[in-house]
């Protein structure tokens, strides 16, 4: 039942979108054409931030040099958390077996025969 009210109200949409773009379809084409700008972002960004006070004395090297030092550290404490989490994640499971791996070295050393 709730599947028909959703799809009815898919079907209702999307028509009253159709209706009211076709009505505005003759506007639409009255319209000028503006043409486009194909700045990129950075220049842009570059420009609205050349108009800012003291923008003079603002080095972008120096921002991308802190910027990554941050970056640098998130990663490095988040590694850090991560290790710390497996690390726990292993010594329980070495609890949970009851013991210290499957004794495949100790059975080997035994095994082996001196020269």
């Amino acid at each position: 039942m709730i599947e028909i009210i959703f799809l009815s109200l898919l079907i209702f949409s999307l028509l009253g979108m159709g209706v009211i773009l076709f009505r505005k379809f003759p506007l639409l084409a009255k319209l000028p054409e503006i043409p486009i700008s194909k700045k990129s972002l950075t220049t842009t960004i570059k420009e609205g931030v050349k108009k800012l006070p003291g923008a003079d004395k603002f080095d972008y090297e120096m921002y991308l040099q802190k910027l990554l030092s941050k970056i640098r550290i998130l990663t490095l404490k988040t590694e850090s958390t991560t290790e710390s989490w497996l690390a726990k994640l292993r010594q329980k499971a070495i609890r949970k077996n009851g013991r210290n791996g499957d004794g495949y070295w100790e059975e080997l050393k035994k095994t082996k025969t001196p020269r």
